[in-house]
């Protein structure tokens, strides 16, 4: 009987960042002008999703205050604007944990990245037109994390879904093609693109249709 070596060796990572694809999210302030925030802290189910954020960032006040945000994707060709918008901040003044990081305030996050604000049709914050998808999204609930509420997980639900043309998966109306989608990855603080298919997946046989949901039906009512 072969005998499996332990090769783990233990250890107290500062963050445990193991990839996951960047989101920029696009809030509303006070004035009625964007805000454009990187993120990495979100995970999707059916058609809502959850973000992990600072409870003192622009992004979280924004949306505790007008319960809307799009959810922007990037591809891993907008890697250069992304890190453009990294160590700024749109609170002013800059908290000052944030402060002792190196952040600086900056009011035109948009054009800071480099980047193009398109109108949303169910939200008013706007959605990036370089990036392939676009993701408008409305708040139902906000979860306190950890302890002395220095962290804030919102659960948004998605209303509209915005793709690029050459991401669709030919023949479809609705579907994304996986070898197409080149999402932008975050690791350890890094910015990475995605590798192609390792091997075929037994859970592809599962048609997506099945995994069709009510907040997806909702979202094609007139008041999504």
């Amino acid at each position: 009987m072969s005998t499996v070596v332990d090769k783990h060796t233990r250890i107290a990572p500062n963050i445990l960042y193991f990839g996951t694809p960047v989101v920029l999210i696009s809030s509303a302030n006070e004035d009625g002008t964007a805000n454009l925030a990187p993120m990495s802290s979100a995970f999707w189910l059916g058609w809502r999703a959850m973000l992990g954020l600072g409870a003192r960032s622009k992004t979280a006040q924004n949306l505790i205050r007008t319960r809307e945000c799009v959810l922007n994707l990037p591809d891993d060709g907008l890697a250069a604007a992304v890190d453009r918008l990294a160590l700024t901040t749109g609170s002013d003044p800059v908290p000052e944990r944030k402060w002792e990081r190196g952040y600086r305030h900056v009011s035109d996050k948009f054009g800071r990245a480099g980047l193009t604000a398109v109108p949303s049709e169910t939200v008013a914050p706007p959605r990036v037109a370089e990036c392939p998808v676009g993701m408008e999204a409305v708040v139902e609930a906000v979860h306190p994390i950890g302890e002395g509420g220095g962290t804030l997980a919102f659960e948004v639900r998605v209303r509209r879904v915005w793709v690029h043309e050459s991401i669709r998966m030919a023949g479809t109306a609705d579907r994304i093609d996986p070898d197409l989608w080149r999402p932008l990855i975050m690791s350890f603080q890094k910015l990475y693109g995605l590798g192609g298919q390792v091997v075929p997946s037994t859970l592809a046989t599962i048609p997506e249709r099945a995994y069709r949901g009510a907040d997806l039906e909702r979202s094609l009512g007139p008041q999504s």
